[in-house]
Protein backbone atom coordinates (compact mmCIF):
# COMPACT_ATOMS: atom_id res chain seq x y z
CA UNK A 1 0.00 0.00 0.00
CA UNK A 2 1.51 3.32 -1.06
CA UNK A 3 0.37 6.65 0.39
CA UNK A 4 0.71 10.37 -0.32
CA UNK A 5 0.76 12.72 2.67
CA UNK A 6 -0.53 16.28 2.31
CA UNK A 7 -0.05 19.35 4.49
CA UNK A 8 -2.43 21.98 3.12
CA UNK A 9 -1.37 25.51 3.96
CA UNK A 10 -2.93 28.82 3.03
CA UNK A 11 -0.63 29.21 -0.01
CA UNK A 12 1.13 25.87 -0.42
CA UNK A 13 0.61 22.12 -0.36
CA UNK A 14 3.42 20.09 1.18
CA UNK A 15 3.59 16.56 -0.20
CA UNK A 16 5.27 13.44 1.16
CA UNK A 17 5.22 9.88 -0.15
CA UNK A 18 5.53 6.51 1.55
CA UNK A 19 7.55 3.53 0.46
CA UNK A 20 5.66 0.69 -1.29
CA UNK A 21 5.04 -1.13 1.99
CA UNK A 22 3.61 1.92 3.77
CA UNK A 23 6.28 1.95 6.49
CA UNK A 24 8.46 5.02 5.89
CA UNK A 25 7.50 8.49 4.65
CA UNK A 26 9.76 10.83 2.70
CA UNK A 27 9.29 14.49 1.75
CA UNK A 28 8.50 14.86 -1.94
CA UNK A 29 7.68 18.42 -3.00
CA UNK A 30 5.79 21.62 -2.26
CA UNK A 31 3.20 23.06 -4.65
CA UNK A 32 1.83 26.63 -4.64
CA UNK A 33 -1.91 27.16 -4.92
CA UNK A 34 -2.78 30.72 -3.76
CA UNK A 35 -6.16 29.53 -2.39
CA UNK A 36 -7.18 28.01 -5.74
CA UNK A 37 -7.13 24.27 -5.11
CA UNK A 38 -7.99 23.52 -8.74
CA UNK A 39 -4.48 24.74 -9.65
CA UNK A 40 -3.11 21.68 -7.83
CA UNK A 41 -5.12 18.98 -9.58
CA UNK A 42 -2.92 18.38 -12.65
CA UNK A 43 0.24 18.09 -10.54
CA UNK A 44 -1.47 15.81 -8.01
CA UNK A 45 -2.83 13.61 -10.81
CA UNK A 46 0.67 13.20 -12.22
CA UNK A 47 2.11 12.33 -8.80
CA UNK A 48 -0.66 9.77 -8.12
CA UNK A 49 0.03 8.13 -11.48
CA UNK A 50 3.84 8.27 -11.36
CA UNK A 51 4.07 7.05 -7.75
CA UNK A 52 1.21 4.50 -8.10
CA UNK A 53 -0.59 5.88 -5.04
CA UNK A 54 -3.32 3.85 -3.30
CA UNK A 55 -4.50 6.37 -0.68
CA UNK A 56 -3.96 9.96 0.45
CA UNK A 57 -3.42 11.08 4.05
CA UNK A 58 -4.44 14.71 4.54
CA UNK A 59 -3.49 16.67 7.64
CA UNK A 60 -6.47 18.09 9.53
CA UNK A 61 -5.55 21.35 11.29
CA UNK A 62 -7.79 21.18 14.35
CA UNK A 63 -7.58 23.84 17.03
CA UNK A 64 -5.77 22.92 20.23
CA UNK A 65 -9.15 22.55 22.00
CA UNK A 66 -10.14 19.94 19.37
CA UNK A 67 -12.60 22.24 17.57
CA UNK A 68 -12.52 22.89 13.84
CA UNK A 69 -11.91 26.40 12.61
CA UNK A 70 -11.89 27.91 9.14
CA UNK A 71 -8.66 26.18 8.06
CA UNK A 72 -10.01 22.77 9.07
CA UNK A 73 -13.23 23.41 7.16
CA UNK A 74 -11.24 24.46 4.07
CA UNK A 75 -9.23 21.26 4.42
CA UNK A 76 -12.42 19.19 4.47
CA UNK A 77 -13.50 20.97 1.26
CA UNK A 78 -10.13 20.03 -0.27
CA UNK A 79 -10.66 16.41 0.84
CA UNK A 80 -13.99 16.30 -1.02
CA UNK A 81 -12.39 17.83 -4.13
CA UNK A 82 -9.65 15.15 -4.08
CA UNK A 83 -12.12 12.29 -3.60
CA UNK A 84 -14.48 13.57 -6.31
CA UNK A 85 -11.67 14.27 -8.79
CA UNK A 86 -9.48 11.19 -8.34
CA UNK A 87 -11.87 8.59 -6.90
CA UNK A 88 -9.30 7.82 -4.20
CA UNK A 89 -9.71 7.39 -0.43
CA UNK A 90 -8.53 10.41 1.55
CA UNK A 91 -7.80 9.73 5.23
CA UNK A 92 -7.77 12.62 7.68
CA UNK A 93 -4.86 12.78 10.16
CA UNK A 94 -4.61 15.21 13.07
CA UNK A 95 -1.77 17.57 12.23
CA UNK A 96 -1.64 19.78 15.31
CA UNK A 97 1.88 21.07 15.94
CA UNK A 98 3.42 19.30 12.91
CA UNK A 99 4.70 22.56 11.37
CA UNK A 100 6.01 23.76 14.74
CA UNK A 101 7.81 20.43 15.15
CA UNK A 102 9.50 20.89 11.77
CA UNK A 103 10.54 24.48 12.57
CA UNK A 104 11.99 23.41 15.92
CA UNK A 105 13.91 20.55 14.29
CA UNK A 106 15.34 22.80 11.56
CA UNK A 107 16.26 25.55 14.02
CA UNK A 108 18.01 22.96 16.21
CA UNK A 109 19.98 21.90 13.12
CA UNK A 110 20.90 25.55 12.49
CA UNK A 111 19.13 25.73 9.11
CA UNK A 112 18.72 29.31 7.89
CA UNK A 113 15.26 30.90 7.74
CA UNK A 114 15.50 31.08 3.93
CA UNK A 115 16.28 27.37 3.62
CA UNK A 116 13.62 26.44 6.22
CA UNK A 117 10.95 28.19 4.16
CA UNK A 118 11.75 25.95 1.17
CA UNK A 119 11.37 22.63 3.03
CA UNK A 120 8.99 23.17 5.95
CA UNK A 121 5.75 22.25 4.10
CA UNK A 122 6.96 18.98 2.61
CA UNK A 123 8.59 18.04 5.93
CA UNK A 124 5.31 18.75 7.75
CA UNK A 125 3.60 16.47 5.21
CA UNK A 126 6.22 13.83 6.00
CA UNK A 127 5.45 14.07 9.73
CA UNK A 128 1.69 13.86 9.09
CA UNK A 129 2.13 10.81 6.88
CA UNK A 130 4.60 9.12 9.23
CA UNK A 131 2.23 9.64 12.18
CA UNK A 132 -0.51 7.93 10.21
CA UNK A 133 1.75 5.06 9.09
CA UNK A 134 2.97 4.45 12.65
CA UNK A 135 -0.55 4.46 14.16
CA UNK A 136 -1.87 2.29 11.31
CA UNK A 137 0.91 -0.26 11.88
CA UNK A 138 0.17 -0.34 15.63
CA UNK A 139 -3.56 -0.92 14.97
CA UNK A 140 -2.82 -3.77 12.60
CA UNK A 141 -0.27 -5.60 14.74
Amino acid sequence: MKYLGFDLGTKTLGIAVSDNKGIISMPLTTLNHNNNYNELLDDIKKIIKDEKIDKIVLGLPKNMNNTMGERALNTLDFKKLLEDTFNIEVIMQDERLSTMEVHKFLIDKDVSRKKRKKVVDKMAAQIILQSFLDSNRERNS
